[in-house]
């Protein structure tokens, strides 16, 4: 306030002493006084001042005509006139025409005086900051309407890039040869395309509201089942998994009864980090499944003409190799035992394509007998024992099982298991290497595990191990068929069991089978 500028304008040098005097007695710095108007007014064009007080009477321009022109420059500043008691209607006469603040009788008051400059000067500050915010609010709103033409652009150029999307969006769905179908959490169906109304036999407007579980079942060995909810979400799908693909489904179409084999690939959709809904694209795989059953038909019929010509070789050269038909050279000898090894292998292979066959086909039964277990695991034991020796492996059997304990299972497809996984553990594991086999029983159930000290399996491998056709790891592939894991895999399922494998790299491998609810008289216990 004390830096305020003050210009005063007044013909007479006694009046604008003592006005500055006064002023600068009150502590204000910076007051300027004029006796001519005009060199004020020169003054004012280079100078904005907090307020201007100016007499009336002076001789080359009177205070109305000095203010007016101040008013120009400076429309905010405060004005004050000095006038003697008979210009009072001039005074008035300018508080009309150029805004004038106050005007002031002369000889004036000095307390009066201050208290007007003090005013004065308090009005015109805030009349500047009110003309600044108008002006800021006048280009704010200009801004605003600039901004809004454009919003209005590009939320006309947003809308129709996304009707363009949502069209061919659209027409992706509609024509789409999969079937896609939109669930609730619940599993309950809330969009349809054409497709999923053909392979069901139902308009959208009669899925709309059904579950999921009203159309489709899942196909296992044991039988059908259908999709339930669980603690893990719909079909599989949580917070942590964003997709599952569903094999061996069945979808009925409710108007022929027909029943379609289908692969539905779920994906979850997220609201605010939450499942909001599911989305399943259905593939029908019918000619997939025939392809596959022709293709199936033939190995089962090639392996199956092909056990009768091999056998037929492979007897024939026992013949030779035994003296049958007459003595045999050394040379001759190891030729033909090479041949009948070759054959040999080459029934095996047969032999497990078969079996393979039969497991996939379902025409394989069963043929579950009461055997005692340690009897059969000692058996494989005792003939693999030699090929261990032969490799220099610790070759050990734990087995904590008493010798009366009998299981219910198929001996046979059983003893196929434990060879093969022994089998393997002694051929791939190192010379001088460990193998152990270890098998219990406990609470109805039987274990079966063999451990080695071999290379390990990279973790990345072992999802692949019983599938078929495996050939080993991508470190190294084996000489084999592929099909022992598989075919073992298959038989410990099929008896309503798990197999598996924990392995490290370097360290060893150990593969485990579990048959639940397979000693006798646990099976009795809680059959009765």
């Amino acid at each position: 306030m004390k830096d305020s500028r003050i210009i005063l304008v007044d013909d007479e040098k006694i009046v604008t002493s003592a006005f500055k005097t006064l002023l600068k007695v009150e502590g204000y710095k910076d007051v300027q006084c004029f006796n001519n108007p005009n060199e004020a007014i020169e003054y004012l064009e280079g100078n904005a001042p907090d307020i201007v007080v100016s007499d009336f009477l002076m001789p080359e321009m009177n205070g109305l005509e000095f203010l007016t022109k101040v008013k120009e420059l400076y429309p905010e500043v405060s004005t004050i006139m000095l006038t003697g008691y008979a210009d009072k209607e001039n005074a008035i006469k300018a508080i009309n025409e150029i805004g004038l603040y106050k005007y002031i009788e002369k000889p004036w008051d000095n307390e009066d005086l201050l208290i007007n400059v003090r005013n004065g000067i308090e009005r015109s500050h805030l009349l500047s900051s009110l003309r600044q915010k108008i002006a800021e609010l006048e280009e704010a709103k200009k801004q605003l309407e600039i901004y809004s033409t454009d919003l209005e652009k590009l939320v006309a150029e947003r809308t129709k890039d996304l009707t363009i999307a949502n069209s061919k969006l659209s027409g992706i769905i509609n024509y789409c040869a999969d079937g896609i179908i939109i669930l609730d959490k619940e599993g309950k169906i809330l969009q349809t395309n054409p497709a999923c109304e053909n392979i069901t036999g139902l308009s959208e407007s009669a899925l709309v509201g059904r579950k999921f579980q009203e159309i489709a079942y899942i196909t296992t060995k044991q039988g059908n089942k259908s999709f339930d909810n669980t603690d893990g979400g719909i079909f599989g799908l949580n917070q942590d998994t964003n997709d599952v693909l569903i094999k061996d489904c069945i979808i009925t179409n409710k108007l022929g009864g027909a029943e379609t084999p289908v692969e539905i690939n779920f994906a979850s959709i997220y609201s605010e980090d939450n499942v909001e809904k599911y989305v399943g694209v259905i593939r029908d795989v019918s000619k997939q499944k025939e392809n596959e059953r022709l293709r199936d038909d033939f190995i089962a019929t090639l392996t199956h003409d092909l056990r009768t010509p091999l056998l037929a070789a492979i007897q024939t050269l026992k013949f030779f190799l035994d003296g049958s038909l007459g003595e045999v050279e050394e040379k001759q000898a190891v030729l033909l035992s090479t041949m009948l090894q070759s054959n040999e292998d080459l029934l095996g292979l047969v032999n497990a394509l078969l079996e393979v066959y039969r497991f996939e086909s379902g025409k394989l039964t069963l043929c579950k007998t009461v055997f005692p277990i340690r009897d059969l695991v000692v058996q494989c034991y005792d003939e693999l024992k030699p090929l261990a020796d032969k490799k220099s492996l610790e070759f050990k059997l734990t087995c904590d099982i008493d010798e009366k304990l009998e299981i219910v299972a198929d001996k046979a497809e059983i003893k196929r298991v434990i060879i093969n996984l022994c089998g393997n553990a002694v051929n791939y594991t190192n010379k001088n290497g460990t193998v152990e086999i270890i098998a219990k029983a406990q609470s109805g159930d039987f274990i079966f595990s063999v451990c080695d000290n071999g290379n390990g399996i990279p973790k990345e491998d072992i999802p692949k191990l019983f599938n078929r056709f495996s050939q080993g790891t991508t470190k190294k592939r084996s000489t084999g068929t592929g099909l022992g894991l598989y075919l073992s895999r298959q038989i410990v399922e099929a008896h309503g069991g798990k197999i598996w494998l924990d392995s490290k790299l370097n360290k060893g491998s150990e593969f485990t089978f579990l048959l639940t609810n397979v000693v006798k008289e646990e099976r009795q216990v809680v059959n009765g």
